[in-house]
């Protein structure tokens, strides 16, 4: 680790050591490697480096994380004395801490002393409160972190409930339902339950509607076990759950990819005596298409027409979606024909997932015939169509396709974002224009858009096409420095590219590529046999009779790998190699595929089926 570090302070990769060792600290904290972290504090201190409020901040965090409670209350006690003021990031790092150490007292302290100073508490805070006070079984005092919790969201419908109290007007079943239900359409889970405390200590029974939103409200939260919790509560009273009870837990397990648990949820609904809903299948449909199982998807189509349930839109669009993720248009183009000729209507996200399905599979003629005919059809083409369209262009490289529709973006007051910068920045990397690309990056900081993982990554993959794998190396440590993790796709990149411009151990290269392969094995990193092959090839015209960077990435390698799997005949060789090519383009995905953009469409999608 040392090697490294003055490697990078010698070589000048990073103008401030301050932040390279930051960034070390930060990344032996998550991976629970205190020793390593302190190693790299005490550097910081030879070096005269003075440590702030963030660097405190993750060495609490990371002994918080270990479970050595007294540790993170040793730094915290020093960053008291040090600093000027301290932030709810610390504070609540070490009032988890000893939360998870039992130490209730400590930490009611804490969040004393962190009022005191006049730092609002964040909902964490609470909720680590609240867990702490469940291990240690003290249901009354967790009950009063509810209250505090629900105080801290404050709005109208809460006033209004005060002012009810106030002039002796109780509460019944509705008034607390719509209360419910109001949080629950904001998504607001802690207020929902803290309304759900209320109405259990004013006597009052839940009823199954109650019941169902409540298990809605867990799902919504990814507890799926507290819902099946409340499932069985339900039971016990004598309220016989309902398929509106057993829809949010299909959903929930689908949207966790858990597709074994949807389905047998569905079947225990079924023995159950609960009849399935076209939302339920939908709920089902969904499981299956985000595990790619389209036969089972389309089997399940086939159940509801069996049954007489009628598809809806939704049960299509998902359907066409998934075929969109694997490219095959004709399937996509085949439901939504029949989509069509069944009379349901026709919305923005059915016009998105055919979009996706064309530029997945480089058809982007017919793309712009969709674009067409949502045009005929009066439906305005959103930040997301946008982006669908402008990453299949960069599949192409086609540069000037892509620089059109940025155009289209801003005359129409579309606003780009990360994902269509992204997606932008990709066709100039295939184009080999990194000038431009560069200049992208530097409009989309001056628009307060931060580059994330794929955006570095595209960047990277860009340098490295071009021929200029010390720039793809320099951004490679600027994307640390952000404090951003890089994934497989950012190491397999890199090293694909080192490796097949190091022509000797001499190479000013060299120290790069060991420096990222001590990193791949650190983060237990692996590759597939034909990157592995590929890679061999590559390390025999570096190293020909073996040496360190040879052992270092054999350890990157398959366990199955030997040796001999080099001297494979030609044909395999030759296909690693060009899987190796192919699998770059995939370095960059469809803007759809975001976790921003998957969670806007399932609120969408919740919102119509629950």
């Amino acid at each position: 680790m040392k090697k490294v570090v003055m490697s990078l302070f010698r070589r000048e990769v990073h103008s401030d050591l301050g932040a390279v060792l930051l960034c070390l600290i930060h990344a032996y904290a998550v991976g629970r490697d205190m020793e390593e972290a302190l190693h790299c504090v005490r550097k910081m201190k030879e070096e005269g480096i003075e440590m702030s409020i963030v660097t405190y901040s993750i060495i609490v965090g990371g002994y918080a994380k270990v479970g050595n409670a007294d540790a993170a209350d040793k730094w915290f006690k020093e960053a008291k004395e040090r600093l000027p003021s301290l932030n709810a990031v610390i504070y609540g790092s070490i009032i988890y801490a000893h939360c998870q150490a039992c130490k209730m007292g400590r930490a009611e302290a804490l969040v004393r002393e962190m009022e005191e100073e006049g730092i609002d508490a964040p909902i964490d805070i609470y909720h680590t409160m609240m867990d702490g006070y469940t291990m240690v079984g003290n249901e009354e005092k967790c009950l009063i972190v509810f209250e505090r919790l629900k105080i801290g969201k404050v709005s109208k419908a809460l006033e209004i409930s005060r002012v009810m109290k106030t002039v002796g007007i109780k509460h019944n079943m509705k008034t607390y339902s719509m209360l419910f239900n109001g949080f629950l359409k904001l998504k607001d889970w802690a207020s929902a339950f803290s309304v759900f405390e209320d109405i259990t200590k004013d006597g009052l029974k839940p009823d199954l509607i109650l019941y169902n939103n409540i298990v809605t409200a867990f799902c919504g939260m990814g507890n799926m076990d507290r819902a099946l919790c409340i499932v069985k509560q339900m039971q016990r009273e004598r309220h016989r759950a309902t398929t509106r009870t057993y829809l949010p837990i299909i959903l929930g397990f689908a949207r966790a990819g858990e597709t074994r648990r949807a389905l047998e949820i569905f079947d225990t609904m079924r023995r159950s005596g609960c009849i399935p809903t076209v939302h339920t299948y939908n709920a089902l449909i969904l499981a299956l298409v985000e595990k790619c199982q389209m036969q089972k998807a389309v089997g399940i189509l086939d159940e509801m027409n069996l049954a007489g349930v009628s598809p809806n839109r939704h049960t299509y669009t998902t359907l066409m979606q998934g075929y969109a993720s694997l490219g095959d248009t004709d399937k996509a183009f085949q439901y939504f024909t029949i989509l069509k000729n069944d009379g349901l209507e026709i919305d923005i996200y059915t016009y998105e997932a055919l979009l996706k399905a064309c530029c997945k599979s480089g058809r982007m003629q017919s793309a712009l015939a969709v674009t067409k005919e949502m045009s005929a059809n009066k439906i305005p083409r959103n930040t997301y169509v946008y982006n669908i369209l402008i990453d299949g262009w960069a599949r192409r490289g086609d540069v000037w396709e892509a620089a059109d529709l940025m155009q289209q973006m801003r005359k129409e007051g579309v606003q780009p974002d990360i994902h269509t910068y992204t997606s932008f920045i990709n066709a100039c990397c295939k184009a080999g224009d990194m000038q431009n690309a560069t200049q992208i990056i530097n409009e989309m900081e001056a628009r307060g858009i931060k580059p994330n993982l794929k955006t570095y990554t595209t960047l990277i993959h860009g340098w490295a096409r071009a021929a200029f794998p010390d720039k793809a190396l320099k951004c490679f440590e600027e994307m640390k420095v952000a404090g951003l993790k890089p994934d497989r796709a950012v190491y397999h990149c890199l090293m694909t590219s080192l490796l097949s411009r190091a022509t000797d151990s001499r190479s000013h290269i060299y120290s790069g590529l060991l420096s990222i392969c001590r990193e791949m094995i650190e983060s237990e990193i692996t590759v597939d046999m034909g990157t592995a092959v590929h890679w061999a090839r590559c390390l025999y015209k570096i190293e020909r009779t073996g040496g360190e960077l040879t052992e270092a990435l054999q350890k990157t390698f398959p366990p199955d790998w030997t040796p001999h799997n080099i001297l494979a005949d030609d044909c395999e060789i030759e296909t690693a190699d060009s899987e190796i090519v192919d699998g770059e383009d995939d370095i960059v995905y469809y803007s759809g595929e975001s976790d921003d953009d998957e969670s806007t469409h399932a609120e969408d999608y919740d919102n119509d089926v629950i």
